[in-house]
C-alpha cells in the first residue's frame, strides 16, 4: 500500500462569531473532505511537544513521525537544506523574514507580500551594503545572506551561537518592534569555536537596525511609499540552528523505499530532503491562495506512480491566517478541497495498487488571533475498505469523537505507516 498525506498548513481554526459561532471548516463545509470522513476514520493530534513553538517547522517534522527532542535545530537550517547550501559544521543558519515595519510596530511577517523577483534585489543590495561592511571588519565572511522564497531568507552566521532568543514576526502583528529584539538565552553554554551567545544576539540585532537604514532608502521602497502601499523595511531573524542529524523515513519506515514531497515552501522541502524524499517543483505554486493546485494535485498522482510516500504540503491557509482574512481563509480551504483533494482522490479510487490518504493540518492559525497556537488538530485517515467511525463531518469538533481518540505526536506517522493491508 502507497500512502500520500494532504496538510493544509494552519486550517484549523477557532469559532468564528461573525460565521454565526462555527469554525471555518465548519462553516465552508469541504465537500471532499467531508466525504473522506464520512469513508474514513478520524481523529485528532497533537503536534508539538511540550516546551516547543507552535511553528510549522516543529508540527511537520512531528508528524512525519521525528522526535524533536533528538533532531530539532529550528527552521534556519531546514531551510539551508531546500536552498541547498551545505552548511559547515561551524555555521549558524537562521530564518530571515523581510518584513514591515510602521509607526514603531510589526504590520506584517511578509514585507507587503513581497515576490520573489523583487526579494533577491533586496537580498542582494543587503549582502552588498550590509554583510560586506561587517565581513570586513570582522576579517572573515562572519555574514550571508541567501535568497529564498518571497519573504522568507535565510541569513548564516559563521560560528553563530543558536542560543538567543528570537520572536517569529508572525506572532507579534500590531506589536512594538523593539521589546522583540534578540536576547541571549540564560546560563546557555559555552561552545568552542563559536561566538558567546551575547556576541550573536548583539551582532543579530545591530543588523537589524542597519537594515533599516538601508532598505528605506532602496528604490524599491521609495517607490512603494509614494504608492502609499506596504514596504519591505526590515529583516527579522529568528528561528536558529546547526546543521541537523536526522534519519530518512527509507531508515525508519521499511516499506518506503522512496518518497517525494509537494510544496511552495523552502522549510517544507527542507525537512523533506533531511527526510530523504524527492523534491517536486511545481510551476507557479507560491505558497499564496493564488498557488497552483491543479499542479500539484497532478504532480501527486504522478508521483503516486512511482513513489510508496507521498508529502502535500499547501501554504494557503496559514497565510491567510496570518492576515487575519476570514474570506480569504475560506476561500483557500474551498481551493484545497475541490482543486487538489478532489482530483487526488478521484485518482486514487482508479489506481490498482491501494492509497492510503491523510488529511490534516500543522497547527491551527485562527484569524481572530493571527498566530499559531498549540492544539490538537482534526485528521483524517481513508483508504479504499476501511471500516468508518461515526463521524460525518471534518471539522475541530466533529474529529472529537473519532475512532482514532486522540493521537500525540510520533503516534499518527506510526499508525498512518502500519496500514498495509
Amino acid at each position: 500500500m502507497k500512502h500520500i498525506i494532504i496538510l493544509g498548513d494552519g486550517m484549523a481554526d477557532h469559532q468564528v462569531a461573525s460565521l454565526g459561532n462555527k469554525t471555518l471548516l465548519q462553516y465552508a463545509r469541504p465537500e471532499y473532505m467531508n466525504l473522506l470522513a464520512r469513508e474514513g476514520r478520524c481523529g485528532r493530534l497533537i503536534t508539538v511537544p511540550e516546551g516547543f513553538p507552535p511553528g510549522s517547522e516543529v508540527a511537520n517534522t512531528a508528524i512525519l513521525g521525528y522526535d524533536l527532542n533528538k533532531v530539532y535545530e529550528g527552521r534556519g537550517p531546514l531551510e539551508a537544506a531546500s536552498i541547498g547550501y551545505d552548511m559547515a559544521d561551524d555555521d549558524m543558519a537562521i530564518r530571515c523574514n523581510i518584513i514591515t515595519l510602521d509607526d514603531g510596530r510589526i504590520i506584517t511577517h511578509n514585507g507587503g507580500n513581497l515576490e520573489t523577483e523583487d526579494a533577491r534585489v533586496l537580498i542582494d543590495y543587503l549582502n552588498e551594503h550590509l554583510a560586506a561592511p561587517v565581513n570586513r571588519r570582522e576579517g572573515c565572511e562572519r555574514v550571508k545572506f541567501i535568497t529564498g522564497i518571497q519573504y522568507r531568507h535565510l541569513l548564516i552566521i559563521k560560528g553563530g551561537s543558536k542560543h538567543v532568543v528570537c520572536n517569529p514576526p508572525h506572532d507579534h502583528p500590531n506589536e512594538p518592534w523593539r521589546p522583540l529584539l534578540v536576547c541571549a538565552e540564560k546560563d546557555a553554554p559555552a561552545e568552542s569555536g563559536r561566538m558567546t551567545p551575547q556576541q550573536t544576539a548583539d551582532l543579530l540585532n545591530e543588523l537589524i537596525l542597519k537594515s533599516q537604514e538601508l532598505l528605506a532608502s532602496h528604490p524599491y521602497n521609495v517607490a512603494k511609499a509614494a504608492k502609499g502601499e506596504r514596504q519591505a523595511n526590515s529583516i527579522w531573524p529568528w528561528s536558529g540552528g546547526y546543521r541537523p542529524s536526522m534519519q530518512t523515513l527509507m531508515q525508519q519506515y521499511p516499506q518506503v523505499r522512496c518518497g517525494a514531497v509537494i510544496s511552495a515552501v523552502d522549510l517544507i522541502q527542507g525537512i523533506g530532503r533531511y527526510a530523504g524524499l524527492r523534491i517536486i517543483k511545481v510551476p507557479g505554486a507560491t505558497g499564496l491562495a493564488n498557488t497552483n493546485y491543479e499542479g500539484k494535485a497532478q504532480a501527486a498522482i504522478d508521483a503516486l506512480k512511482t513513489d510508496d510516500f507521498v508529502f502535500v504540503h499547501v501554504e494557503a491557509t496559514d497565510e491567510a491566517g496570518h492576515d487575519g482574512d476570514v474570506d480569504l481563509k475560506l476561500k483557500a480551504i474551498d481551493y484545497l478541497d475541490r482543486r487538489l483533494i478532489k482530483p487526488i482522490y478521484e485518482a486514487v479510487c482508479q489506481m490498482d495498487e491501494p492509497v492510503c490518504m491523510a488529511i490534516l493540518p500543522d497547527h491551527p492559525t485562527p484569524v481572530e488571533l493571527r498566530i499559531h497556537v498549540n492544539e490538537p488538530v482534526p485528521f483524517i485517515i481513508w483508504h479504499r475498505g476501511i471500516a468508518p467511525d461515526e463521524v460525518q463531518h471534518y471539522d475541530e469538533a466533529s474529529c472529537v469523537s473519532g475512532a482514532y481518540g486522540l493521537l500525540r505526536l510520533q503516534e499518527f506517522m506510526h499508525t498512518f505507516m502500519d496500514i498495509n493491508d
